[in-house]
């Protein structure tokens, strides 16, 4: 029954599917051009990625270093964190001495307990082997076998048998500060070349960073030196022994506004003081030196009773400065039958420490009055109290107590504690004892002063 049309039909039919056959064997081709294609895109991509992670991590290195403001501090830094970036269990940083030929200073990190022990009685290495070649050739170092290197010399006994090292040289201001090396890797593999360019780039970071904290280090020892000048030497002031010690805040190149005195006046009697500009700068510093020169001028032109000279001192600096706000204490520590008189006045300061021979340290809490610089109308009441042979007297700033993570009350308790455990230590000790154990963070500068009644 069927036609011409149907006859027809199966030719092309048939051609329809020779050619759907003849297509099919392609279609594998395709499937592995589009999956090599796609195997290298992921890869790609997982590169990017790394690349990516090596430079945040990079980032956060440089940054991390660049937070530190001790030089030890970053030169350890500068150790751990190239240790972190290219996962070695080693790592270490030789700085050069003076000649550049050797090493006079070696900070390592990686090594265990036991390791350490096994070396402490080798020291340092001085800078032969491998790493004096990297001395004498300051150019990036991938070793894979360090045994094998032609400037290998071995191990001492105790020291890990490494295989593989990556060197660095650090520069300076354009010299060769030192070496970074690096041995390890946690993976097994040997140091590679984005190993060694990562290392590179943190090697510049570190040099900036080295003499960063330098220039720091030098500001830090300038300032502290020119606060000192501003401080007087104690004079003689027998019949009483006295001790002071100054301290600045921890952060570098902070100039601070506290200082001391004490003066001899006429008859057996002494005048201390003890105060703290508010400011941390130069102006701090100026305003502390010329509010010190005036007080001094006032007391020795007769004085009076402390309230009265800081009342003429507050009214003189406002005529003729713009001093910042000042907290001080003037006191007068005068002779009073068998013992003494303490006569004080507070312009804001805190307030002093009483150690009675063999009794506990107490406040002598009163009314703080009104720091220097805000109303010198304001009176300044005096106060009084009988101090007995043999006692210590102990005035100082709030830098000793002061911590912003902590009650005030919970730092003045520790300063008692610590002034009754070291009350019978010779005046000097006793100061520098106050200052080294002291229950602040260090981020003021202090000052302490100590005087000691005469026994009988």
């Amino acid at each position: 029954m069927g036609g011409p049309d149907d006859i027809g039909a199966e030719p092309v039919m048939s051609e329809a599917g020779e050619g759907a056959h003849a297509r099919e064997p392609h279609l594998p081709d395709l499937h592995l051009r589009l999956r090599s294609e796609l195997g290298r895109i992921d890869d790609q991509l997982h590169a990017l990625l790394t690349a990516m992670d090596r430079l945040q991590g990079l980032l956060n290195a440089v940054v991390a270093i660049s937070r530190e403001v001790e030089l030890p501090a970053v030169l350890h830094r500068i150790v751990t964190t190239a240790m972190d970036l290219v996962g070695a269990r080693y790592g270490a940083l030789g700085v050069l001495d003076e000649s550049g030929d050797h090493l006079a200073q070696f900070i390592s990190a990686g090594l265990s307990e036991q390791e350490r022990a096994a070396l402490a009685e080798i020291g340092f290495p001085r800078g032969r082997g491998v790493l004096g070649h990297l001395i004498r050739h300051p150019e990036p170092l991938r070793v894979d076998r360090i045994p094998a290197h032609p400037s290998s010399a071995g191990f001492p006994p105790g020291h890990p048998r490494l295989r593989t090292l990556l060197g660095v040289a650090i520069s300076v201001r354009g010299e060769v500060y030192g070496d970074l090396y690096l041995s390890e890797r946690y993976d097994g593999q040997p140091f590679d070349a984005h190993d060694e360019s990562v290392v590179v780039a943190l090697a510049g970071a570190a040099g900036i960073a080295i003499e960063n904290v330098r220039l720091f280090e030098r500001v830090r020892i300038g300032a502290e030196q020119f606060q000192r000048l501003l401080l007087p030497k104690l004079p003689d002031l027998r019949p009483f022994t006295a001790a002071a010690v100054y301290r600045p805040a921890a952060e570098p190149s902070r100039l601070g506004g506290d200082w001391y005195d004490a003066i001899p006046l006429p008859g057996n009697v002494v005048a201390v003081v003890i105060g703290d500009v508010v400011g941390h700068d130069l102006r701090a510093a100026a305003a502390m030196a010329s509010i010190r020169n005036m007080l001094r001028a006032l007391l020795f032109e007769g004085g009076g009773p402390p309230g009265a000279v800081l009342t003429q001192l507050d009214r003189t600096l406002q005529a003729i400065t713009d001093n910042p706000v000042t907290t001080t204490t003037l006191a007068r520590i005068e002779p009073d039958g068998p013992g003494w008189r303490l006569r004080w006045s507070s312009a804001g300061h805190v307030p002093p420490l009483l150690i009675p021979p063999g009794r506990r340290a107490e406040y002598l809490f009163v009314e703080p009055g009104l720091p220097l610089g805000v109303d010198s109308e304001q009176p300044r009441p005096d106060h009084s109290r009988f101090v007995p042979p043999g006692a210590t007297l102990v005035f100082f700033t709030d830098g000793l107590i002061e911590r912003p993570d902590r009650p005030i009350d919970a730092s003045l308790d520790d300063l008692t504690t610590l002034a009754t455990a070291y009350a019978d230590l010779p005046l000097k000790d006793f100061v520098r004892a106050l200052a080294d154990h002291h229950p602040s963070d260090g981020h003021d500068d202090m000052a302490v002063l100590a005087l000691r009644t005469p026994s009988v």
